[in-house]
């Protein structure tokens, strides 16, 4: 996909993250171009129900999930437990807004490993990482949620 592709499912995970203000995490999981499942953060109720938990546990249920054609998107940058699942998945791609490390200096608490690192220490791991897209969005909702 393009950056135009990356840019429009970024705007539906947003879009997610709005349901949540207070916790702006949210997730997309799109498939040959096509989205597959939503999700946001529902930590309220779960402490493991990040918003990409939620998300690969909604795609899980479509009847044609290929997890090394989807692409998931989600507004902040994969803790190790989402990244883990992710990789057990075998979701080919993830892109991301704000990053881990933004997140530690505006005070959110963060687990110190990034998703790249995740990826690299996993024998036979095929995920793209990419950061960045929307980042003065997603870095703004993260921001205003402190």
């Amino acid at each position: 996909m393009d950056s135009q592709d990356d840019v429009r499912w970024m705007g539906l995970a947003l879009q997610q993250a709005a349901n949540v203000p207070n916790l702006p995490f949210g997730a997309v999981i799109v498939q040959d171009g096509e989205v597959i499942a939503t999700g946001f953060n529902r930590a309220a109720t779960d402490p493991t129900m990040h918003g990409e938990i939620d998300v690969i546990q909604r795609a899980a249920k479509h009847p044609n999930v290929n997890w090394s054609r989807c692409t998931l998107y989600t507004t902040a940058e994969p803790c190790p437990m989402c990244q883990g699942a992710i990789l057990w998945a075998g979701i080919s791609r993830v892109v991301y807004g704000t990053s881990i490390r933004t997140l530690q200096r505006l005070g959110w608490r963060q687990i110190d490993i990034l998703s790249s690192e995740m990826v690299s220490r996993t024998p036979n791991a095929k995920c793209e990482i990419a950061g960045a897209v929307c980042e003065s969005e997603c870095d703004a909702m993260f921001n205003a949620a402190r």
